[in-house]
């Protein structure tokens, strides 16, 4: 009698899923790069946006919330980047970590900001296992950090706003968080992967393989 000392097919599938999903040195100085990256964009939009938020918050209270895209990107940019569980929340806390360093009008707030807003987006890419990161999915992402950012404001910021204001300002964080964030680190992704900087991740591959 012979035994047979193979794994099963659900084994190597498991196996082969945790190797996916699992970080490497690589993720992490990648992720860190771009979350670098965005607090940058982060600490140059905490100015400025002033101005054209002043502008359309005039035409209708709440409108302002379309500024926030800029502030949502790092989130939903680590995850279509490193795929991985977690690099949605660690790319958008640490861009926003640094943001409240260098100093900004809303000191350690900012923190709390960029957990809520990369919960957000994280939880879209969990909802599809982290498996499919096609537009689709990104604006998803994207939507969800900016519902999640819009929400977060009204209660830190704007506590006991009106149905109007509160309702409208949901609804533009959360339209600028899918056109801005979502479609924008889609195609900023895109790019990347079109010049062969990412070619050690997914994301790299899959671009070539549709090439």
């Amino acid at each position: 009698m012979s035994t047979s000392t193979s794994a099963s097919p659900k084994t190597e599938t498991a196996s082969a899923n945790t190797r996916r999903l699992s970080w490497r040195v690589v993720d992490i100085v990648v992720a860190s790069v771009v979350a670098v990256a965005c607090a940058v964009i982060f600490i140059v939009w905490n100015v400025g946006y002033e101005a054209p938020g002043a502008l359309v918050g005039a035409i209708l209270p709440g409108l302002g919330g379309l500024m926030a895209g800029p502030w949502l990107i790092a989130g939903v940019l680590g995850g279509l980047i490193i795929r991985k569980p977690g690099a949605a929340i660690y790319t958008e806390l640490l861009a926003a970590t640094i943001s409240a360093l260098v100093g900004n009008s809303w000191g350690p707030l900012t923190i709390v900001s960029g957990i809520v807003q990369g919960v957000g987006a994280e939880l879209v890419f969990a909802l599809f296992l982290y498996a499919s990161f096609r537009l689709p999915v990104a604006l998803l992402a994207g939507a969800a950090a900016g519902l999640a950012c819009g929400i977060n404001d009204v209660v830190l910021w704007y506590a006991g706003a009106d149905a109007l204001f509160t309702t409208v300002y949901i609804a533009a964080t959360t339209l600028s968080g899918a056109v801005i964030a979502g479609l924008g680190a889609w195609a900023i992704t895109r790019g990347l992967a079109a010049t062969g900087a990412l070619s050690r991740f997914a994301a790299g591959q899959a671009s070539t393989k549709r090439v």
